[in-house]
């Protein structure tokens, strides 16, 4: 290293005369300074333009070396944890959860957020019931869209947005549409993460309303709990037809894994919906080997309008299944509120005498259903019946093709057609003489 340079000599204030003998030696001060000031303006931003360039691709030598920046960083990377969407998830299920770790869960996208919509009637029901205000403290909300999570922000206190890159969720998603089948499958996986994380869970559809808990009405030894558009009397027998949109289930590693398998399955199942996939797995071996306990749920507690409860002294939820349209929905819906304000209001010895009006709007679906076929899930419906159904779909989707699987395009030549099952009684209708049945 060389050596210093030797300190300047301190010069003490001089009489003129003695300042102007000296001149000379001043100058050179001066000069020097000012050659040390300039090398000084040129170096810094050398420095600085080099630390940048070294240092600043992650802060790695600086976090390293300075121990404040070290704690920024941490900080920082928690604050990203914190805002995860796992992290946003756990938070909302531990704030909902029950004692026992269970959440009510639901979903909703935009047209069905809509102030007047299906949300509201949704809501109202669980104020309108018999010990169910109290449940609303356990529901999360699960919105497919930003405008749905902010009209839940509104109007409910535990709410998720869940946000799928790439897919719109927003508008109003006709059965069996690939919105509809991407919306339906989103859930399914989602459902999936829930378990895994330890929590148990009522997942309900927005369609139904809830008259009473139904907690206390679910089998102490099933393990995944559904409800059905037919029950057969036997809450075991695989033959009853499920309905997604009402299911209890136990978190264990039983039901993680079926979900798991469940939602894989639709790759082998394509163009199906999470439904169907299931009628389609629920006597799969390797479910019998996960050993999951599956039960079928009653419609006598858990109805709709695909078969109603005919009990209103029991029943516990009504779904407003079988019907395609929300402005359908939203109707009848509301009609079954009306039919519980009155069950409720009138005294024990007349209950009785209360049975619901509905369907109404949803009725025409199967008003001429001349055949049905409980175990199949099948309906066969006039050609006339039929080809009405499928253009008010049409109408009411505001679009002018056909949804998924219908053949409305298709004369009605034969005297009956046959519905599918992957739509009872509202969609997708097929010539019998085109099936060759």
């Amino acid at each position: 290293m060389a050596a210093p340079p030797p300190p300047l000599p301190v010069t003490r204030a001089a009489a003129p005369d003695q300042q102007q003998g000296h001149g000379g030696a001043g100058a050179e001060v001066r000069r020097a300074a000012k050659a040390l000031l300039f090398l000084a303006a040129v170096a810094l931003p050398c420095l600085v333009l080099y630390h940048r360039a070294v240092v600043a691709p992650g802060d790695l030598l600086v976090a390293a070396s300075i121990p404040w920046r070290r704690g920024a960083a941490r900080d920082a990377a928690a604050a990203a944890d914190l805002d995860s969407e796992d992290a946003r998830l756990e938070r909302v299920l531990t704030a909902a959860a029950m004692p026992n770790d269970t959440v009510i869960l639901t979903t909703l996208n935009s047209a069905w957020s809509e102030p007047g919509s299906v949300l509201d009637v949704f809501l109202e029901s669980f104020r309108s019931g018999e010990s169910t205000r109290e449940l609303l403290d356990h529901l999360v909300i699960v919105s497919l869209d930003t405008t749905a999570h902010a009209r839940c922000r509104q109007v409910h206190r535990h709410c998720f947005a869940l946000v799928t890159d790439g897919v719109d969720f927003s508008g109003q998603k006709n059965f069996m549409t690939d919105g509809y089948l991407k919306m339906m499958w989103r859930r399914i996986d989602f459902l999936r993460e829930v378990l895994e994380k330890g929590f148990s869970f009522v997942f309900t559809d927005t369609d139904i309303v809830w008259f009473r808990n139904p907690l206390p009405h679910f089998y102490p030894d099933g393990d995944f709990q559904i409800a059905c558009d037919h029950f057969t009397g036997d809450p075991s027998d695989l033959s009853n037809a499920p309905n997604g949109g009402f299911a209890y289930v136990r978190s264990n590693t039983e039901t993680t894994e079926f979900y798991r398998f469940w939602y894989a399955a639709r790759e082998r199942h394509p163009g199906l919906h999470d439904q169907d996939v299931l009628n389609a797995i629920k006597r799969d071996p390797y479910v019998a080997e996960l050993g999951v306990r599956i039960r079928f749920l009653s419609t006598e507690l858990f109805g709709g309008l695909c078969e109603p409860s005919r009990n209103m002294s029991r029943v516990c939820t009504m779904h407003a299944n079988c019907c395609i349209g929300l402005r359908r929905k939203i109707s009848d819906l509301s009609a079954m509120l009306q039919d519980w304000r009155r069950f409720r209001a009138l005294p024990r010895e007349d209950k009785h005498s209360v049975s619901w009006t509905v369907p109404r709007n949803c009725s025409r679906w199967k008003a001429n259903a001349v055949a049905v076929l409980p175990h199949m899930a099948l309906a066969l419906l006039s050609s006339e019946t039929c080809k009405h159904s499928v253009a008010e779909g049409m109408e009411e989707a505001g679009t002018g093709e056909p949804a998924r699987g219908s053949i409305a395009q298709v004369g009605f030549q034969p005297s009956l057609v046959l519905l599918s099952s992957a739509c009872p009684f509202h969609c997708c209708c097929y010539s019998q003489e085109r099936k060759g049945n």
